[in-house]
């Protein structure tokens, strides 16, 4: 007798998962596909939406050929954003869509809303301040600088929503990613606010809202032909990657916080009221009845990736082999990881990168731990956000690839002194889009799915040393912020 197990696909930033996972949890197999972001100017940041649809259909068929035992018997997707996909009133494409945070591009548009609909009250009805996340000035700036794309717009989707209206031809999508589409969705009423969707947005029609584990539809004759997935299969409405990451591992009850080390780095605080901050972004969670209160890093992976292909595309292995080597502190470097802009706490698209005491004697190895260290200042820089917030933490959950890496989970324990669970399954969203896919087929249980594997705790002989370099780190923007801009402008004038 054949397994049934449900197909749960990511679009990520730099690739592409899934996995079939069977209703017990087990994952039966798994695979990806790695791409890559364009950056046509400094500070954006695109994907062709064809990608995601042909990763979809070469991760379903494979995993669909080298499983034959299985049967599908529903569908899960998430994908990073919030992004903006603009098609005209036939779904088809008019542009590369524009991606989350790391797109800077709208800095004009956010201060111009900002001005119009009020800073507080954006915040009050949205849970957000505008920022380079927000989905409203990312169409604003579209209208703004191609106004013959924008003649012709009359939808928009993000990775998710486009798999789903390619699976089902429903135009669908889930509450959480609809809370960072700021400020066209009211977050208190949680339905599509529309006095100001029809001042930013008036010619695009709003898509349907659903959670993340409803059912949006079944897969069309014409996508099983593609997909190799049986015709009538249920597929979910899906949600955004970080946020079925934070499925995939549990943490999904008030005080819980997930930690996904990925090319960006995400918090997830699931919290026990629905809290505002303007350094952070209150949302409503992927689950229906939750809140949360999140923050993000523009980059973590994406350094270690940049320094890796500096060094020749050298391994990982290797490069975190000669890290290890490298004592905490890196020898005495301190680097800023703000290669692409920041995003929560800070907010600045216009701060850059700094690697402050550099050396002849440094090695690469100093500088690789010197990242892993960056990244791990921005995780506690965003925790101390959060906990001034008024959020409570009682648990850390680690998921994504990074998670599997012992030094550098062990740095980020080392630098915010908290223990971390590391799950017995890491792989993420495409895990987390499977468990919400299998709820619509019967009852399920993540705790019994992905229990802890280890704990991750912080080693109280590195806490006083790398408390006085947090203090240096604290210090490091603000003395360098009117360099960065200037540089920033720099490039900015630079591009063709």
């Amino acid at each position: 007798m054949a397994n049934r197990v449900t197909l749960g696909i990511d679009i990520g930033t730099s690739s592409s998962k899934g996995a079939l996972v069977g209703l017990d949890g087990a994952i039966h197999a798994s695979t990806q596909r790695e791409h890559t972001v364009s950056r046509p100017q400094t500070g954006w940041a695109e994907m062709d939406s064809d990608i995601w649809w042909r990763e979809f259909c070469e991760i379903s068929r494979e995993l669909i050929a080298s499983t034959p035992n299985c049967e599908i018997v529903s569908v899960g997707v998430s994908g990073m954003g919030p992004c903006v996909l603009l098609t005209d009133g036939e779904d088809t494409p008019l542009r590369p869509a524009i991606l989350y945070g790391i797109d800077t591009r709208a800095t004009t548009q956010i201060d111009q809303l900002t001005r119009e609909l009020g800073a507080e009250t954006i915040i009050q009805r949205g849970g957000s301040a505008l920022s380079t996340q927000a989905v409203g000035p990312k169409l604003l700036w579209v209208a703004h600088n191609e106004p013959e794309i924008w003649s012709r717009s009359r939808r928009f989707y993000m990775p998710s929503s486009w798999l789903v209206r390619q699976l089902t031809g429903a135009y669908i999508l889930d509450h959480h990613s609809a809370s960072q589409c700021t400020p066209l969705y009211d977050s208190v009423a949680q339905k599509w606010y529309s006095p100001w969707s029809e001042h930013i947005a008036p010619a695009i029609e709003l898509p349907a809202l659903a959670w993340a584990g409803d059912r949006a539809g079944t897969v069309t004759q014409e996508a099983a032909a593609a997909t190799g997935i049986p015709h009538r299969t249920p597929v979910i409405c899906g949600t955004i990657d970080a946020w079925a990451e934070a499925v995939s591992v549990g943490a999904q009850n008030p005080g819980d916080l997930m930690l996904m080390y990925g090319t960006t780095m995400f918090l997830i605080c699931t919290t026990d009221s629905f809290i505002r901050n303007p350094t952070l972004w209150s949302t409503v969670g992927a689950l229906r009845g939750t809140r949360n209160l999140a923050g993000g890093i523009a980059t973590s992976g994406a350094i270690t990736s940049w320094l890796r292909d500096l060094y020749g595309g050298i391994d990982y292995d290797t490069l975190t082999a000669e890290a290890s080597d490298s004592p905490p502190g890196a020898n005495g470097l301190l680097m800023l990881p703000y290669f692409a802009g920041e995003r929560t706490p800070i907010a600045d698209p216009l701060a850059r990168g700094l690697i402050a005491g550099l050396t002849l004697n440094h090695t690469r190895g100093d500088l690789y731990r010197a990242a892993l260290e960056a990244t791990a200042f921005g995780v506690r820089h965003n925790i101390e956000a959060i906990r001034d917030a008024g959020a409570t933490i009682r648990r850390i959950v680690a998921v994504g690839g990074g998670a599997q890496s012992r030094l550098w989970t062990s740095i980020v324990s080392d630098i915010t002194g908290l223990e971390q669970v590391i799950p017995e399954h890491t792989i993420g969203a495409s895990y987390g889009s499977a468990f919400l896919a299998a709820g619509i087929v019967g009852d399920v249980d993540i705790t019994l799915w992905n229990p802890p594997r280890e704990i991750r705790s912080p080693r109280l002989e590195n806490r006083d040393f790398y408390n006085t370099l947090w203090g240096l780190y604290r210090e490091a923007y603000p003395a360098t912020t009117h360099l960065s801009h200037a540089l920033a402008h720099i490039q900015q004038r630079s591009n063709p």
